[in-house]
């Protein structure tokens, strides 16, 4: 997947776990999700200095709206691999949010695809508009 974003693109390290194996000796497939969406976490307070923490004390929070990912080849336990994550775009109404694993041992993309978020109202659970300040902070 090419990215011509006009946004920044940042990095994460992680090593695969027994406990993401399954049944086929291999990363299940859901847990692929799981490394992009941890990615982010931690992206979001070292890259963006604006951690998940602060939208939730603003009543606020980010919930996926659609998630689409390309399985390219399987990680193995024990591989080293890097979550690639960068926002593609942003308005009012949310972002998508790109991403690349890819093993560390043979540079190749074990898998890439994107999410769409939403901001929402943690007591509400309803949609709320992304505020200029919020989108300007994650525009770098």
């Amino acid at each position: 997947m090419k990215h011509s974003s006009k946004y920044s693109r940042f990095t994460t390290d992680f090593k695969v776990r027994p406990d993401d194996i399954d049944m086929f000796n291999h990363v299940h497939n859901s847990t692929y999700f799981d490394y992009v969406l941890a990615a982010r976490y931690e992206q979001m307070e070292t890259s963006y200095g604006m951690p998940m923490e602060e939208f939730l004390s603003q009543g606020y929070g980010w919930v996926v709206r659609t998630a689409f990912v390309e399985y390219k080849r399987p990680l193995g336990l024990g591989d080293h691999f890097v979550v690639e994550t960068g926002i593609e775009t942003i308005n009012d109404k949310g972002c998508r949010v790109s991403f690349e694993i890819k093993i560390k041992k043979t540079g190749k993309i074990a898998c890439d695809g994107w999410f769409d978020y939403v901001m929402i109202d943690v007591n509400t659970g309803r949609g709320v508009k992304v505020s200029e300040d919020m989108i300007a902070k994650y525009s770098i």
